[in-house]
């Protein structure tokens, strides 16, 4: 096998060609890219509304970077009686990252949560509406991520 052709002498090494084969299926293997992962947001019905816009932030994120991403509502307690309001939170989930992606699967009940999975739409197609707020000067978020 020729290693450096343009080399003066060009430089060739012995291998066998069923090692040659496989390198070449592992190297090609490895280019491929990997499937979309699946990250989890996970609401309660009576959440605040800068938690929710915190949480809706990293919704967007999430799809930003081309994650699926799974909305989970959990009941407890007494909130099952009230289901209707856990739908009304996952409807207004929907809408709000209605910009960044699609549904892939409605809304469903299982249990004490519903569950809805949001795919995200073309890079081209994707429009954010709760980016992080920037500062006038320097552009970065107003907030650090490791300030508390």
């Amino acid at each position: 096998m020729e290693i450096a052709p343009t080399a003066n002498p060009p430089v060739c090494k012995i291998v066998a060609l069923g090692k040659f084969r496989y390198d070449i299926s592992k190297h090609e293997r490895d280019k491929r890219p990997g499937g979309a992962k699946l990250k989890e947001i996970k609401f309660r019905v009576n959440i605040d509304d800068h938690d929710y816009l915190t949480k809706i932030r990293h919704g967007e994120e999430f799809l930003d970077r081309g994650n699926k991403v799974r909305v989970q509502l959990q009941f407890r307690g007494r909130e099952m009686a009230h289901q209707e309001f856990g739908m009304q939170l996952m409807e207004k989930v929907r809408e709000d990252l209605s910009g960044m992606s699609q549904v892939e699967m409605e809304p469903k009940i299982t249990g004490r949560n519903i569950t809805m999975t949001l795919t995200p739409l073309p890079a081209n197609r994707r429009k954010r509406r709760f980016a992080p707020p920037r500062t006038a000067d320097t552009g970065e978020p107003a907030v650090s991520p490791n300030s508390a």
